[in-house]
């Protein structure tokens, strides 16, 4: 009876309905039954799987490229002045948050007032003398037209001397005393002139020039701008709205040295911009073939996993990281070994009003969709 089951078990009688996978039933019961052949089977069907989901991953990958050697940036700057003094008071608290023109810390200003009243002075004093300048030169042009009617007059006198000579009817030291005092006036009218003229030179070759438009005017002027400069120098205002920080290691009595200023924070108070604020992402050339200007980003900020931002790819850098490089690396001698470049690239990061803030210099991840689709390009071309 059981050979009869057997038998006619593999046979479908007239009206039968086949059962659905019957067929891959069979073959995987003859499968089992031919060990070779289901091992061959596995083999060829293995390979073939996996070289279809490998074409299957390389075609439709490629889309998005990304990298977690990125920061936040933002808008920073150590606040100083260029003029050096004492700091009289610091305005700011660490972590205030400050609008653009609020004060954050003045030094001591007497010395820049002394500077300013003296440069007053000297201002007022040049004024003085310009005035005086003016009066000497029409005084001298005076005595220049007075020495000429005696110069006229003592040609008129030797003229007549001269005649009465040739008529002999005056002495010879007569005549000659007549020629030596026409002779001392025309001497005496020259000097008198160029006196005029030296004065004349220091009004600009104008005697009646505004005081304002004299050189010795405009010196003092600029002299008296470049204290009062200064003097408005010693408070020290934020030049943009930002987060205030590094104040304790400024403090009042510190002396704030300006040409130091830019190499020491006692001298200075950060600010942190918390207007524009981007992210930088050091991306690997090879990663940058396909990326463009507008690409959709999308952001991961380590301090916040649970969110994710919105941007665009900015700009990408013309240089390497390493091309501004204090020292960058001599690939012309020694040992070469060609290390793959990380070009910058900056993502604009679409924010709104409640997103949480953003501190610069914080972790962050970027994914950008560069929509570059192989099988797509191999088919149609383009991106």
């Amino acid at each position: 009876m059981a050979a009869i089951q057997s038998e006619t078990s593999g046979v479908r009688f007239p009206g039968e309905a086949r059962r659905p996978f019957s067929a891959l039933q069979d073959f995987i019961g003859r499968m089992r039954g031919d060990s070779a052949a289901l091992r061959k089977f596995l083999m060829v069907g293995g390979v073939v799987l996996v070289a279809a989901i490998s074409a299957a991953m390389w075609l439709t990958g490629g889309r998005y490229v990304s990298t977690d050697d990125s920061y936040v940036q933002a808008a920073k700057l150590m606040v100083s002045t260029d003029v050096s003094g004492l700091v009289k008071t610091v305005n700011v608290r660490e972590g205030q948050n400050v609008k653009k023109g609020d004060v954050l810390f003045t030094l001591d200003p007497l010395p820049f007032q002394i500077a300013l009243n003296n440069a007053k002075a000297q201002l007022g004093q040049v004024v003085q003398t310009v005035v005086s300048t003016k009066a000497d030169y029409q005084s001298m042009v005076s005595t220049a037209q007075a020495q000429q009617a005696q110069v006229d007059l003592d040609q008129r006198n030797f003229v007549r001397y001269a005649a009465l000579l040739k008529a002999n009817a005056i002495a010879p030291s007569t005549y000659d005393q007549a020629r030596l005092t026409l002779a001392t006036a025309q001497q005496q009218l020259v000097a008198a002139r160029q006196t005029a003229q030296t004065q004349l030179a220091k009004l600009n070759g104008n005697p009646n020039i505004p005081v304002e438009q004299t050189p010795q005017y405009q010196q003092a002027q600029a002299a008296v701008a470049e204290a009062q400069r200064q003097l408005d120098h010693t408070i020290v205002r934020a030049p943009f709205d930002g987060v205030v920080t590094e104040v304790d290691s400024l403090q009042p009595g510190t002396l704030v040295i300006s040409a130091m200023s830019a190499f020491t924070t006692t001298s200075a108070v950060g600010l942190v911009g918390t207007g524009d604020v981007w992210i930088d992402a050091n991306m690997k050339e090879t990663d940058l073939t396909h990326v463009s200007v507008g690409d959709p980003v999308e952001i991961t900020i380590d301090t916040y996993p649970d969110k994710t931002w919105k941007g665009h790819v900015q700009a990408v850098s013309a240089a390497s990281g390493s091309a501004f490089s204090v020292l960058p690396a001599e690939n012309a001698s020694g040992n070469w070994v060609k290390v793959t470049q990380r070009i910058t690239t900056r993502v604009a990061i679409d924010r709104h009003k409640n997103d949480p803030a953003l501190g610069s210099g914080m972790s962050a991840v970027v994914d950008i969709d560069t929509g570059h689709r192989r099988w797509y390009r191999m088919l149609f071309g383009g991106k």
